[in-house]
């Protein structure tokens, strides 16, 4: 055990065999102790999503001869919630949620799995933090698993006010290429989304989604523009998602 007696619960959103959650446990290690809960297979994009009409099975998962951790044939949420009231037996400490494989950042937040196992951590009462990189290709993950950690450690010291969790996105970039941290608001984003057409074998139409990012790059105290430039951002979340400037307004339509 760590000399401070710190517990985390470490999940993600590209499964328990993603090489993210591999780097994240392993800087983690260095100063807690470490309990990893993550899907069985990968649940990107799946938001807050939770399994009611279904069990949830949980199997041990060995790496290298040894326990690493506990898979979940669920979603990020449900891992968070199941490791907290029934595998942990108390609560930990802290929750992390990555290394995802790819940047989370503006309105990408509301679709991502790991931001949403940091936010049920939240809801649960623990201070928690969603850690991504900024790529889909490159399998590097230990500069993000340090500055993960590094943040990981600040908010353990200092806490984080009810119902607010702290999300960090790294640059793709050598580490002596990143220019610093930077904290800064969420950015503006929509998704321009693409349905190709298809025939299957038995004459029936089905469609392949895809698209773009438009990201809203003129905000220029935004994560996506800071970390474009090539810095690590920290983004303070709050879940509360009232227009409290429309209560009044709307309590004059007379609905």
């Amino acid at each position: 055990m760590n000399e401070a007696g710190l517990k985390i619960l470490l999940t993600n959103d590209d499964g328990i065999n993603s090489k993210g959650i591999d780097a994240m446990r392993s800087a983690l290690a260095e100063f807690a102790d470490v309990t990893v809960v993550a899907p069985e297979t990968e649940m990107s994009a799946v938001g807050h999503a939770i399994t009611l009409a279904d069990p949830l099975r949980v199997r041990k998962v060995k790496k290298n001869g040894s326990i690493f951790g506990f898979a979940v044939d669920g979603t990020p949420a449900d891992c968070v919630k199941i490791a907290v009231r029934a595998i942990l037996g108390e609560n930990p400490d802290l929750v992390v949620s990555g290394i995802n494989h790819g940047q989370n950042v503006a309105t990408n937040v509301i679709y991502s799995g790991t931001v949403s196992a940091a936010t049920e951590g939240t809801i649960l009462g623990i201070p928690s933090i969603a850690v991504s990189l900024a790529s889909f290709t490159s399998s590097d993950f230990a500069t993000a698993g340090e500055y993960g950690a590094s943040v990981a450690k600040k908010v353990a010291e200092n806490g984080l006010p009810k119902d607010t969790l702290v999300n960090v996105n790294v640059p793709s970039l050598p580490k002596d290429q990143i220019k610093g941290v930077k904290v800064c608001k969420m950015g503006a984003s929509k998704f321009h989304e693409v349905f190709e057409k298809r025939v299957d074998l038995r004459q029936n139409d089905y469609y392949w989604q895809g698209g773009t990012m438009k990201m809203d790059k003129a905000d220029n105290d935004a994560d996506i523009k800071w970390l474009a430039d090539g810095w690590v951002t920290v983004t303070p979340i709050h879940f509360d998602l009232t227009r409290y400037d429309l209560l009044s307004k709307l309590t004059g339509w007379g609905l």
